[in-house]
């Protein structure tokens, strides 16, 4: 995992953005690339992986980035120009990039030329990266760029320098060759282990642990006693038999200790895999008790090699699953994947990183929130207001769908007659609502399972896709839907949405089977295999009509009622001769009866985000993408929990904490609605941005605590025992839901809204 923070200006942070991250923040577009070194300039960054690549991100002024133009890369992007070559170090300077391979014969340069700072004579700008001919084949294990000025490091202990004439340390007779690596002749005599550079100042360390230093000196940065600039590299007489094992160099000042650096990992190496072998196979994998560790040990081994060859390949495949060629012998492993066979024995960074980038590389910059829409949760003159999930998705599908694809809010609600403005707690909590609508039935998109209904088998306390829901205003409905879930998954906030696993199976092209009828409706499921197989249950073809309840080609739908299986399926009897005929198209009718509804949500998260990545995913991964975590752990709140005019060791806090875990699951769940607008959490825990914050505020003793939605806010007054709290809070998050109840903002949010109240 790789992680950084702070100031994102050219989206040198990774995050496909130029936002300031205050945390350290994993970059998700490395997920699934073993990192070994990471290089940070002014305005770019660079990684280098175990397997010998090279990515680059920020500003691409100068051709700082080698991708052959000037453009930012919001995300890492691999440098290909270097694709056929194993990289072993990246250096970053202010304008400038320097390269060496793994075996330290190649070393190339990219960016600003100024100074002659790349090493290959007078230049300019270079986009993509150049051979430095007089560093190649010299062995050089290690590479440093300032700001106007470079330095490499040979296996030999010699140092080469280039670059601005008062900085490179060496004699005024070698000056008129500074673009074109020279040996530092002050260190000819000195085998030199180690360099590091500062902004314009340079430290060697030596065999001996002497350390060396030249350069500007205006902060004393060179550790001499003066401030004065040194030209050539001199002796820092203070850390003589300190034997100085390290070294390094911040922008004006520097650092050396004596500890040894730990065994590192030679550049473009992968490591080898050490996988613990027990002699037998553990009691709980019962299914697994006749095979080997051996045998089990090589099977992972060929999967993780599988996973690194698609990982490679992904984008050479027909992921379409309605145009698979199956005919062929070279395809067989992506229908094998198309198909759902293979995606869950994949290597998570098959299965979801591919979406995770793309989705990086079409987020729309610049912007904190999207177009405004207006809701009316209010009702007036007798009316009942429309649900919020209608009203939304007739302005919402008419958008600009790259309007939508932003990183936070896709969108600003302005709430009709109500004191509260969307600083984004709005924009949650009528996604919460929307969630809700779907679920009770005010919107009729979804259905209960028919499980749920006969309160039998699994999954009854999951819904389905309504089959009936066919008229030109559902679609509508359903393609916003799809733009609900995509939304979800580039925002990272999880709807409340409890789907049935053969949703997400569809949702993810999974061709369905018997067994995910079964799981969703099973009596049905289990009549349809009483048909087939009749050999030993007395029933003939005499008495068929009789012990069979049915008469035609006609079955149950998903939402119960009884329909056609075929085309005129009502006047075609049903016998003893063709039950088979039956029973397969009825099995077929039931397993693709949603296929309109699924096409329409589909639709609705392709202007969002690239669809045909969801092959990828197995059902599961998606879910979590779209819906979180149904369970709120404390755990996880303490992980991202921010203190204000309190600390974590103050009584109020320590209640706080007792009450949640003693609160249920449910309790937890209208908590987190109460502070923050959403009832789920991100399934990674790296992906919630804000974070929740408890204030101790002067309020009246034992008084209800409030909340700020828009900023994950808890504002706790003081309790004179926990008790009094948990009965607070209690009330605090059953009774008082609403936004602004104190009207602070209706003053402020008087502007009347277009159209009638028909429109809502």
């Amino acid at each position: 995992e790789v992680f950084s923070w702070g100031d994102g200006d050219y989206g040198k942070l990774g995050h496909g953005n130029s936002e300031r991250q205050r945390r350290p923040k994993q970059i998700e577009a490395l997920q699934g690339e073993e990192v070994v070194q990471l290089a940070c300039g002014f305005k770019h960054s660079a990684v280098v992986t175990a397997d010998g690549k090279l990515f680059t991100f920020g500003s691409g002024d100068y051709g700082r980035l080698g991708q052959r133009s000037t453009s930012n890369k919001m995300l890492p992007e691999r440098v290909m120009a270097l694709e056929g070559y194993i990289i072993g170090q990246v250096s970053c300077g202010l304008n400038h990039t320097l390269v060496v391979s793994s075996d330290g014969m190649t070393v190339w340069a990219f960016g600003d030329g100024d100074y002659g700072k790349l090493g290959t004579g007078p230049c300019t700008v270079k986009c993509y990266p150049q051979k430095v001919e007089h560093l190649c084949n010299k062995g050089i294990k290690k590479v440093a760029c300032g700001t106007q000025f470079s330095v490499g490091l040979a296996k030999d202990g010699h140092v080469y320098i280039f670059g601005q004439e008062r900085l490179i340390g060496l004699p005024d007779s070698m000056l008129k060759n500074h673009n074109r690596p020279q040996i530092v002749p002050a260190l000819e005599g000195v085998f030199v282990e180690g360099i590091t550079v500062g902004s314009e100042h340079i430290l060697a360390l030596s065999s001996t642990g002497d350390v060396y230093a030249w350069g500007c000196n205006s902060e004393g940065q060179l550790g001499l006693g003066h401030s004065n600039p040194v030209k050539e590299p001199t002796l820092v007489t203070a850390l003589q038999g300190k034997n100085i094992r390290q070294i390094s160099a911040g922008r004006c000042h520097s650092a050396a200790w004596t500890s040894p650096s730990p065994a590192a990992r030679a550049p473009g190496v992968s490591a080898s895999l050490q996988l613990g072998l027990p002699q037998s196979v553990p009691p709980q994998y019962n299914t697994l008790k006749d095979c080997s560790p051996d045998v089990l040990n090589t099977r992972l081994r060929v999967l993780y090699h599988f996973s690194d060859l698609m990982y490679k390949s992904w984008r050479l495949l027909n992921l379409n699953p309605r145009n698979q060629i199956s005919a062929s012998h070279y395809s067989s492993g992506t229908s094998a994947i198309v198909q759902g066979q293979l995606r869950g024995l994949l290597a998570p960074k098959v299965n979801t990183l591919p979406l995770v980038r793309s989705i990086g590389r079409t987020m729309t910059q610049g912007k904190t929130y999207g177009p405004q829409i207006t809701v009316k949760r209010i009702s007036t003159r007798g009316r009942s207001s429309k649900p919020i999930f209608v009203q939304i998705a007739r302005q919402v599908v008419n958008l600009n769908p790259s309007e939508l694809r932003l990183p936070s809010r896709a969108w600003k609600v302005k709430l009709v007659g109500e004191g509260a403005d969307d600083a984004g707690g709005v924009f949650d909590d009528t996604i919460t609502e929307m969630c809700q609508e779907l679920e009770s039935g005010a919107v009729d998109l979804l259905i209960q399972t028919p499980n749920s209904s006969a309160d039998v088998g699994s999954n009854t306390d999951r819904f389905l896709l309504n089959p009936s829901a066919v008229s030109e205003d559902h679609m509508v409905q359903f393609r916003f839907l799809g733009i609900l879930m995509a939304v979800a998954i580039r925002t990272k906030k999880p709807l409340d949405l409890h789907l049935a696993p053969w949703v997400w199976k569809q949702l993810c092209s999974i061709p369905l089977n018997s067994q995910d009828l079964e799981e969703v409706d099973l009596l049905t499921s289990r009549n349809l295999q009483g048909i087939l197989n009749l050999e030993n249950s007395g029933i003939t073809e005499d008495n068929f009509p009789v012990m069979i309840p049915l008469d035609s080609f006609a079955a149950n739908s998903a939402d119960g009622k009884m329909v056609p299986v075929v085309p005129g399926g009502c006047h075609i009897p049903l016998t003893f001769a063709n039950r088979k005929d039956y029973v397969e198209r009825a099995m077929e009718y039931r397993l693709h009866e949603m296929d309109q509804q699924v096409l329409a949500v589909r639709e609705g998260m392709s202007s969002i985000i690239p669809v045909p990545l969801l092959s990828l995913l197995t059902a599961k991964q998606l879910e979590q993408m779209v819906c979180g975590m149904p369970e709120v752990p404390v755990e996880t709140l303490k992980k991202v929990v921010r203190y204000r005019d309190i600390n974590e060791t103050h009584q109020l806090i320590g209640w706080l904490w007792q009450t949640l875990e003693e609160f249920t699951n449910e309790e937890r769940v209208l908590f987190l609605r109460f502070v923050s607008g959403r009832s789920r959490l991100p399934s990674n825990t790296a992906d919630i941005t804000q974070k929740f914050q408890i204030i101790k505020v002067d309020r009246p003793v034992n008084g209800l605590p409030t909340a700020q939605t828009c900023f994950f806010q808890l504002r706790l007054p003081p309790y004179t025992s926990q008790a009094i709290m948990a009965e607070r809070l209690r009330y605090s998050i059953h009774n008082c839901p609403s936004i602004d109840m104190d009207n602070y903002m209706l003053s402020r949010n008087t502007d009347t809204a277009e159209g009638s109240d028909t429109e809502y």
